[in-house]
């Protein structure tokens, strides 16, 4: 009998609850995973991405043991390297030539322990995260008008609210179990108001009454009218304004000047009147109103301020400490709430204190008793990699995050590795964009393996337990640290026989000389066993002494954190992007996720089923302006800015406007030769949070000619390097590669058939078909009655399903004659073509949704009692409304 452990998710900052089985044996394989019914995140929920966890636990290429300069060594070993690089070069350069980098994906107790030795004992603030790339705005915007980092609201404002904005959020996809949850809601509550504030038409606009495709980067006009509108419509909360808050007449003066009119804010928008009116009369109408916000805002040269137009508006009408009404941010990562409640920004120390806080250093390095504690900010990430290429930080230590592929400018990421003098990266996994410049690799392990806790998005703290073996010589990324640490000479203060003394401590710091003058206090848990600990329940930070059930909701009492306890209003003015189209750069890029995928697709990319929605890379285009460049929908499309180029598939879509392209963040040099999106992203931050401007980038668009399509099947990896462009889609057997050649290669078979090894082809035997009108090439190579390689190549881009081939490739499984026809067709006969996948959770895809359409199903709700699609997670819905009208208009 298996053993249930509860865990949570490692994806999103959801952070929803997880039932994993952990067999007897080890050689029994790990049960599908489930929601866990008690955690107040999900209720037993989870998207096709948490669904899919089992299998992405157990990889193939799993880094197992420690590596530097590319051979295996033992664990003392390469401490010992680290250990004496780091001592020398701080002897010789000072500490600021030495810097982590982190990630929101590991724990709050690795943060702990990573931010203890760098702040308080090597003496350098240069410990920075991959949340900068997320959070770093609305960390900032917080601060300035809370007096601290305090997320006020809790999912549940989320359902009780009577109007919800959501901008700059594609919740549907990014965040889909808490979208669910907001689309239940409406369903009880139909007189619950939803807009969408995006310059895109996302899935998310399914549930919106009202739909803002605001100009890229104007968000802030929006806010700063409705503050200026809130005055005329006689909604202010004067009462709140004057006991709880300074500095609004500034504010307001501010937005009067900058969105003076309806018209003048609605034309800086490149919105209707009409429905920014809308907009207007709805916030006018409606006490209980939360703005939910995310990349969209953040991801921008001005994101604080988008942060603080918002706060504004809920300070101004006193809409926040109470029941479904806040300024809600949300995290992208699972835990980037819990780094930075240990100081995991390089402006940050432990416990939600900063260097800008008087004393604030010192009271750190007094609990600590830190001998060389830092007192002044770090560099942040887009600044830390600059001084890297400039020969100033001369170790790095980059945990569980892939910079090469995320951060922006990604060729000058490329220089400052290089420039390095010692890279080390932490991660579960040996092949990523990153570790490929590593120096020094140390295996880490990963999901069901790691063990501590992690805060989601409304300040709650769960458990992340290891209920896994570690596989070969992966360790905890805390302990990996804490041995660094000793070489170093600080043995005492890094002695944690557990992760659980880790937490305790951080508790500890947490209440120290804080009676209340700080947002985050978790001292009940400064005194708690093991026991405790390893039960420990979902619970709402701050979880003061004397109050286990923690904290819901904040700022009920009308109090802040800030020196005089009012919150400040901040006077905003709107201002566009740094970069903006020019006749040179015709288009704006946006960048973004798509529904089934995960970053930079190290852990979703071992679950084939979660390439079937998307399977490749794409840049998605307007038909005018697919039309004006003759680029056809699946088309491979060269996208350039002045810092890189990009190759990608064309997504024809009215989603954007003309002018405006949309791409996805996640394929990395592993899965695609050219399709690293962040290159074509300018360094260009926000002055206050160091948040790149990751939303808007200056791009021209051209369609590659003289090529043609194809597919690659084989039963091992290929060297496509003879190809324009390829991309490895993961499956369950072998490697499915879609691929774009020249046209001279698609005549020269023999260059094809040169990609497979020489034993194959003498061996084996080639099944060919050539069709000169259709000008298609489709070859077969079989080794003793057993499929090895499929190759289609056609002069057009087409679908494909590789499903039923890629099934062929299963070891040991011999063909029948009719596989050998049917596999230079494509499919037998007696197997359902699919068509594109929908519902990643049972696998539909479109044709099978328009045939049932055809035979008469009406409804969403019918396509689900007959196949299952949309009945799990949901993330389908939106699009599976979509089927509907269509078919219906093909019928009639």
């Amino acid at each position: 009998m298996a053993t249930i452990g509860k865990t949570t998710c490692p994806y999103c900052g959801v952070g929803c609850g997880v039932n994993l089985s952990v067999p007897d044996s080890s050689m029994e394989a790990i049960p599908p995973v489930s929601g866990d019914v008690d955690h107040p995140a999900n209720f037993g929920r989870l998207c096709v991405k948490g669904s899919s966890l089992a299998q992405t636990i157990q990889s193939d290429d799993r880094l197992l043991t420690p590596i530097v300069k590319g051979e295996s060594v033992s664990w003392e070993s390469a401490v010992d390297t680290v250990g004496e690089k780091i001592a020398q070069v701080v002897k010789d350069h000072g500490p600021d030539a030495f810097a982590f980098y982190l990630s929101g994906q590991i724990l709050t107790e690795d943060y702990y322990v990573a931010n203890k030795l760098a702040k308080g004992f090597i003496g350098t603030a240069n410990v920075d995260t991959n949340s900068r790339l997320c959070m770093a705005s609305a960390v900032v915007g917080y601060k300035r008008a809370f007096g601290s980092d305090t997320v006020p609201c809790n999912y549940e404002d989320l359902e009780l609210c009577d109007l919800l904005i959501m901008v700059g959020s594609n919740a549907a996809w990014t965040h889909p179990i808490l979208y669910q949850r907001i689309a239940e809601a409406k369903k009880q509550r139909p007189h619950m108001k939803i807009v969408v504030i995006d310059p895109r038409e996302t899935a998310t606009c399914d549930i919106a009454d009202l739909h803002l495709a605001i100009k890229p980067g104007t968000d802030a006009a929006v806010f700063s009218f409705l503050l200026h509108h809130s005055v005329q419509a006689g909604v202010l909360d004067n009462g709140f304004i004057s006991r709880h808050t300074n500095g609004f007449k500034a504010a307001l003066e501010q937005a009067n000047e900058s969105t003076p009119t309806l018209f003048s804010a609605a034309n800086f928008c490149g919105i209707s009147e009409q429905d920014f009116m809308q907009l207007a009369s709805w916030w006018n109408e409606t006490p209980k109103a939360v703005t939910f916000y995310s990349q969209g805002i953040n991801q921008s040269s001005s994101g604080v301020d988008k942060c603080n137009a918002i706060i504004n508006c809920h300070l101004a009408t006193g809409r926040i400490g109470k029941e479904g009404a806040g300024p809600f941010s949300i995290t992208g990562q699972p835990n980037a709430m819990g780094g930075r409640e240990v100081g995991g920004l390089a402006n940050q120390l432990a416990a939600h204190m900063d260097f800008a806080t008087p004393g604030a250093h010192q009271l750190v390095q007094t609990f600590w008793q830190a001998p060389n504690m830092a007192t002044e900010n770090g560099l942040k990430a887009v600044d830390l990699f600059q001084a890297m290429e400039e020969g100033k930080v001369k170790v790095v230590w980059i945990m569980s995050t892939n910079p090469m592929v995320s951060l922006p400018d990604t060729d000058q990421v490329r220089r400052a590795l290089e420039k390095c003098e010692l890279v080390i990266v932490s991660d579960c996994k040996a092949h990523t964009d990153t570790t490929e410049m590593a120096d020094v690799l140390f295996p880490a392990t990963g999901w069901s393996e790691k063990d501590g806790t992690v805060t989601n998005s409304e300040r709650r703290i769960s458990r992340q337990r290891g209920l896994l073996p570690a596989p070969g010589d992966a360790k905890h990324d805390w302990w990996a640290i804490c041995e660094v640490a000793k070489r170093l000479g600080y043995q005492s203060a890094f002695s944690y026989k557990s992760v659980h003394e880790i937490f305790v401590e951080h508790a500890a710091l947490s209440t120290f000389e804080n009676n209340g003058k700080r947002d985050f206090d978790i001292g009940h848990f400064s005194q708690m066993t093991k026991e405790e600990y390893d039960a420990l329940i979902p619970v709402q930070w701050p979880v003061p002494k004397g109050q286990p059930e923690g904290t819901a909701r904040m700022f009920e009492n009308g109090r802040f954190f800030t020196p005089d306890g009012r919150a400040k209003f901040i006077p905003i003015t709107p201002v566009l992007p740094v970069h903006t189209s020019t006749p040179e750069w015709p288009f704006t890029l946006n960048t973004g996720r798509v529904r089934d995928q995960w970053h930079t697709m190290t852990r979703t990319g071992d679950a084939a089923l979660l390439t079937k929605h998307t399977d490749q890379p794409y840049v998605e285009i307007h038909p005018k302006d697919a039309k004006h460049l003759k680029i056809e929908d699946k088309a491979l499309v060269s996208i350039t800015s002045p810092y890189g180029e990009a190759l990608l598939k064309a997504k024809v879509s009215r989603a954007v406007s003309p002018g405006n392209v949309f791409a996805p963040i996640h394929w990395t040099r592993q899965f695609s030769n050219a399709a690293v999106v962040s290159k074509l992203i300018p360094q260009v931050v926000d002055p206050l949070s160091g948040q790149p401007e990751s939303k808007h980038a200056q791009v021209k668009l051209e369609a590659v000619n003289g090529v043609s399509y194809g597919v690659i099947v084989s039963s091992t990896p290929l060297e496509l390097l003879d190809f324009i462009y390829w991309c490895l889609v993961p499956s369950e057997q072998g490697y499915h590669y879609e691929v774009v050649c020249s046209v001279e290669k698609n005549k020269n078979v023999t260059s094809i058939l040169s990609l497979f090894n020489q034993r194959e082809q003498s061996n084996g035997q080639w099944l060919e078909y050539n069709n000169p009108n259709t000008q298609q090439t489709r070859l077969a190579h079989i080794y003793r009655n057993i499929l090895t390689a499929v190759v289609y190549i056609h002069p057009k881009p087409e679908f494909i399903s590789c499903d039923w081939l890629v099934s062929k490739l299963a070891e040991g499984e011999t063909l029948s004659e009719s596989d050998r026809m049917a596999i230079l067709v494509g499919t037998p006969a007696n197997v359902e073509d699919k068509g594109t996948i929908v519902c990643s959770c049972f696998q539909v895809g479109s044709k099978q949704i328009e045939k049932s359409i055809k035979e008469g199903v009406g409804s969403v709700e019918e396509l689900g009692a007959r196949l299952k699609c949309g009945t799990n997670c949901g993330s389908c819905l939106p699009e599976l409304k979509h089927f509907i009208p269509i078919i219906t208009e093909l019928t009639v």
